[in-house]
């Protein structure tokens, strides 16, 4: 299971050349990539392979196109929390799941953002 972002990978390529490079981005960093480095926070396998498959999708984007959608995540991150605020009809999720979805894009924004990455 821990090796499932090789083909999540794969599936992102493909899903960048039919759908273009939001919809992959978000399948793969904003959705597959997050989810990964939160199991990697509990399964040792998991953390060992994060480097790798960060790695991997260092080399699938552009440092322009990983700013450019990082931004653009946050921006909707921003939104959605704005929007539910003002509407309190609106059944809102958990803060602390909030706060914690917050820091893990962090995390992974640094990472794909970071100069370079360490090995050890």
């Amino acid at each position: 299971m821990h090796k499932a972002w090789i083909e999540q990978c794969n599936a992102a390529e493909r899903i960048k050349v039919r759908y273009g490079l939001k919809a992959a981005f978000d399948y793969l960093v904003a959705e597959k990539l997050l989810n990964y480095a939160s199991a990697a926070a509990d399964r040792p396998e998991f953390a060992r392979a994060l480097p790798q498959f960060v790695s991997k999708v260092r080399l699938m984007f552009t440092p322009e196109e990983i700013r450019a959608e990082i931004a653009r995540i946050e921006r909707e991150m921003h939104d959605r929390i704005t929007a539910e605020a003002d509407d309190d009809e609106l059944i809102q999720e958990d803060p602390l799941e909030t706060a914690r979805q917050a820091e893990r894009f962090a995390i992974i924004k640094d990472l794909l953002t970071a100069r370079g990455l360490g090995v050890s």
